[in-house]
């Protein structure tokens, strides 16, 4: 995005705003210790697009520099965080999405911007399609994808503990909000999806299925479910927008989709709904600044957080603000 570019902002300016804008060149314009968490799915490192790949490694490598995937995501991680540790209140959460086989990269990134890791954890979706090539004889060059890690990192706090808590309501975690089951169960660092299929009953390979038969005198399960984003989700809000048709993989294995939200990777609603409860104080803002297709925004809003994303692309950003809309048009229909 040009420099001279003004960065466009849509929302209903009260509960939640969108700025179509580089999050390396918008961060910097944000007051300082303004947020109280940050929820965000950034792109991955692997070369899934160029904002994923071409465009990280462009974006730190200095002249004549030839940097490896891993090396050009890290130093990009790093930028963006040491601009997320500025923006956020002492002891802010940031919880961000990563990739099992770059995970460490965004660690290191966040952690030598100067956040605190604390958790990581872990999305059990069992829901991934291969996406490596196949080869004959039964062979080929990847696994199937069952989970996403998920990073947990804090602002340093001012002073104590307790004493960043009563002044800036950040420094915690809000654990009773994020219990589990009717029972209350303890959050745990790792959460579940049932499988496709799933009905009544859990067909065999469900991952909820397995785990709570290890131990069926604690059924239901401890940990708390969430599946993968299904079409009605991802396109609530989206009506009026073009189908398209979209190839998100190669091969004949993955065959394109004709769809209006066109975002590769929707997160779903009820997860990121878990994620902000847990780590934004009641009334707090939240900041995502790759929001994609909206879903962390659409999750503050449900919790009654107000929300602040960043998104650069353009194609996105209509999807995010369509999605954005509906739902606060319909959580503002509740409120009535």
């Amino acid at each position: 995005m040009s420099g001279a570019h003004r960065p466009v902002l849509y929302g209903d300016t009260t509960r939640w705003g969108l700025i179509h804008a580089d999050a390396l060149t918008l961060l910097a314009q944000l007051p300082a210790a303004s947020v109280d968490a940050v929820v965000t799915d950034p792109p991955y490192g692997i070369d899934f697009a160029a904002w994923d790949g071409a465009d990280i490694r462009r974006a730190v490598a200095k002249d004549g520099e030839r940097l490896s995937h891993g090396e050009a995501f890290a130093r990009w991680t790093g930028v963006w965080a040491a601009e997320v540790l500025r923006v956020l209140k002492p002891g802010g959460f940031v919880v961000a999405f990563g990739s099992p086989r770059v995970v460490h990269r965004l660690a290191c990134g966040i952690e030598d911007a100067g956040l605190e890791l604390r958790d990581l954890l872990l999305w059990l979706h069992a829901q991934g399609v291969p996406k490596g090539r196949r080869l004959p004889g039964g062979l080929a060059t990847a696994l199937k994808p069952a989970f996403e890690p998920i990073l947990l990192a804090r602002a340093p706090f001012a002073g104590s503990v307790a004493g960043n808590v009563e002044r800036f309501g950040t420094g915690a975690l809000n654990i009773d909000a994020g219990r589990i089951g009717a029972a209350g169960y303890w959050p745990a660092h790792v959460a579940l999806s049932h499988a496709p299929g799933c009905g009544e009953t859990c067909i065999a390979e469900c991952p909820a299925r397995l785990i709570d038969a290890a131990r069926p005198d604690l059924l239901p399960s401890r940990l708390f479910f969430c599946a993968k984003a299904d079409r009605r989700e991802r396109e609530a809000g989206c009506e009026h927008l073009p189908r398209r048709s979209v190839q998100l993989y190669t091969g004949k294995a993955h065959p394109a989709r004709v769809v209006r939200n066109v975002h590769p990777t929707v997160k779903p609603i009820a997860l990121m709904r878990w994620l902000v409860k847990l780590i934004t104080p009641p009334d707090g803002v939240v900041l995502d600044p790759f929001a994609g297709s909206g879903s962390t925004g659409i999750a503050a809003v449900l919790e009654g957080r107000q929300f602040i994303g960043v998104e650069r692309e353009a194609q996105y950003v209509k999807v995010a603000c369509a999605r954005l809309a509906y739902w606060a048009h319909e959580t503002a229909g509740e409120a009535g």
